[in-house]
């Protein structure tokens, strides 16, 4: 891999994971109880389940991720939260409406194929 595309892999796992804590993550936390109530249960697991693993994608996830530490199965939670917004919560969101999600997708979905490439803290992680 080339020092550019290193660079790029760190940018894109922070850019994209601060932007998810922001946008959802730290929302969850922050007014936890409004939230769920509000959540949906699209597989009826039970409402503190579904919002456990919500803040756990959009949360705890990332912050694996910017630490480049399990970068790839990180990515995983996240694009199954997404994909299920889409498909089960969401199924009637146009393109323009679910534009948000497709590009968590998108983006989860990079890093799930590249990996987090030189620039992470996963080598110096002994567990």
């Amino acid at each position: 891999m080339t020092h550019t595309t290193d660079i790029a892999l760190l940018f894109l796992r922070v850019s994209a994971s601060v932007l998810l804590l922001i946008v959802h993550g730290l929302p969850k936390i922050r007014h936890f109880a409004a939230q769920e109530s509000a959540i949906e249960d699209p597989f009826h697991l039970g409402k503190k389940l579904t919002i456990g693993f919500a803040i756990f994608a959009e949360a705890v996830c990332p912050l694996l991720i910017i630490a480049g530490w399990e970068t790839r199965l990180a990515a995983l939670p996240v694009i199954a939260v997404t994909a299920i917004a889409l498909a089960r919560v969401h199924p009637e969101w146009t393109v323009e409406q679910a534009q948000f999600a497709w590009m968590l997708l998108i983006l989860f979905g990079t890093i799930a194929i590249a990996g987090p490439g030189h620039y992470a803290l996963a080598p110096l992680i002994k567990l």
